[in-house]
């Protein structure tokens, strides 16, 4: 049974950020490549981040495209969408231009591992917090549109590590899971409810 895993440094965003996963994830692959870098760092430096307001009786608050919704050290704040997150890491990347960080939503799990692990490269990807069902909701009108934004909620970043021929490995930063093996079918299903979403991060070769 063919069996790969990368090892990558480990964070529990227990310590700090609750809510957190994403630039937890981030950072996780930010270190495996080898830069020094701490989720406070990330957080405070290159995350875009927005909160929420109330006008009228109405919420309105970010587009988990564009920012974090809320704050990664609040509990009860929200998360955000994989461009929020290639726009971090291209900050990150911005100077040295030795990688560059690819929003890879919609592409099959397949593809992910041939393109990416399979060359050693861990992706940041999306799925449900212990691989709970998604829970549709809250709503709450984007600050900078007005139009409905539906959440989906238990949404939860790893970043993925490894596979063998029944499930995905991650390095799961929720309560202290490390490395933790999901089985690939409902990985696959807890993906599609968070809108099919990765990232990734690729070499930019001279010439």
């Amino acid at each position: 049974m063919k069996r790969v895993i990368i090892e990558a440094p480990y964070i529990d965003q227990s310590l700090r950020w609750p809510t957190g996963c994403e630039s937890v994830s981030a950072v996780m692959l930010l270190r495996y490549l080898g830069y020094d870098i701490t989720v406070d760092e990330f957080i405070n430096n290159d995350l875009e981040i927005q909160d929420f307001r109330e006008e009228n009786g109405e919420v309105f608050g970010p587009d988990p495209r564009k920012y974090f919704c809320g704050s990664p050290y609040d509990p009860d704040a929200f998360g955000c969408y994989a461009p929020v997150i290639v726009n971090a890491l291209s900050k990150v990347f911005a100077g040295e231009k030795k990688y560059e960080a690819a929003d890879e939503t919609g592409i099959s799990e397949k593809e992910l591992l041939e393109k990416y692990i399979d060359r050693g490269m861990p992706v940041i990807f999306w799925a449900c917090i212990d691989m709970r069902e998604p829970v549709t909701g809250p709503q709450w009108r984007l600050r900078d549109t007005g139009e409905w934004f539906t959440w989906i909620s238990n949404e939860h970043c790893m970043l993925l590590v490894g596979y063998d021929d029944e499930k995905y490995y991650f390095n799961d930063p929720h309560n202290g899971n490390g490395l933790t093996g999901y089985a690939r079918d409902i990985v696959e299903k807890r993906r599609r409810a968070q809108h099919m979403q990765a990232v990734g991060v690729r070499k930019i070769t001279a010439g």
